[in-house]
């Protein structure tokens, strides 16, 4: 079974009202993390609802368990999904969590096809980048992933395939139709909707780049991946870059879209400026010439504790 993970400011969007569908007919385990903003009460009622499958983790509750943690991240930003993550791990009841945004409106067959945990045939590739671009291998590779180093995009393509092989799945990065997840300058200058087809499980050998909107992992390594704060859009990609240093990359496996993302509003200039970070500081960060911030420093060591 699974435990998803989400937070959200928002009242019960399509996506989170499926979600809880999903959980009633295939009994996975929904934690929702609010924050300030969040209109509590509404989530409140779906955890009375569906009791002991819907947890609403409200600021005070969140206080209560996790108050290190907490103070630690800070209120009004969406790092707070880690706490979510720290709480389904302690809830011991489920092997494999799910990450997902509220705007990415999961499929029926979403949960049916879960490979994390198993040992299974998958392709895969090598790449002329240092990086591994998922989008490379698609009909779709004009596009590039968010947060893939902006320095190798002439070379991303360049690609080499090496066969099947067998691989134990860590985590499992499910793509996502519509409003894919591409940085702000390909979002900017192509505004795409795309659908992915004729998509079987692949993976690397190199460094590669996921994303928290619909990813599935593995409770044992869930401590070395988190959402990253102070680090603007970054906050998820480089916390998959991290965890590639706790983990062998094979173990990452990317597959077929199970959900359809309807992007919520956002201001692209905005993003634009929060990926900054990561156009200027990516590429050093894998390549080890870049250290985090003294309070990132710091909140990884809270949240790794916190496992414990």
């Amino acid at each position: 079974m699974i435990t998803i993970v989400t937070t959200t400011i928002n009242k019960p969007t399509k996506a989170i009202k499926k979600y809880v569908e999903l959980c009633k007919k295939k009994g996975f385990t929904f934690i929702i993390v609010g924050d300030t903003k969040t209109p509590h009460t509404l989530y409140q009622q779906l955890e009375r609802e569906l009791p002991g499958q819907v947890i609403y983790l409200t600021p005070e509750k969140q206080e209560e368990l996790y108050k290190e943690l907490s103070d630690c991240i800070g209120w009004k930003t969406i790092q707070r999904r880690n706490i979510g993550l720290v709480h389904a791990y302690k809830l011991g009841t489920n092997n494999i969590i799910a990450t997902v945004d509220d705007d990415n409106i999961p499929y029926e067959c979403w949960g049916d096809d879960v490979k994390v945990g198993k040992e299974v045939e998958v392709d895969f590739y090598d790449s002329e980048s240092i990086v591994f671009d998922p989008l490379s291998v698609t009909e779709h590779n004009w596009l590039w992933h968010r947060g893939f180093p902006v320095e190798e995009i002439p070379i991303k393509n360049n690609i080499t395939y090496l066969g099947k092989r067998k691989t134990k799945v860590l985590v499992q990065a499910n793509l996502w139709d519509g409003d894919p997840d591409i940085d702000a300058i390909n979002r900017l200058t192509k505004r795409p909707l795309v659908k992915f087809s004729n998509i079987k499980p692949y993976t690397t050998n190199k460094i590669t780049v996921f994303n928290s909107q619909n990813t599935l992992i593995d409770r044992s390594i869930l401590k070395y991946y988190s959402v990253l704060p102070f680090v603007g859009r970054m906050d998820d990609i480089w916390g998959c870059y991290y965890l590639q240093d706790k983990i062998d990359r094979g173990s990452i496996i990317f597959d077929k879209p199970t959900v359809y993302q309807d992007r919520n509003e956002q201001d692209l200039v905005t993003n634009l400026e929060n990926e900054i970070i990561g156009y200027r500081n990516t590429l050093n960060l894998i390549n080890k010439k870049y250290e985090f911030e003294d309070r990132t420093k710091d909140f990884i060591k809270i949240y790794t504790k916190s496992f414990s």
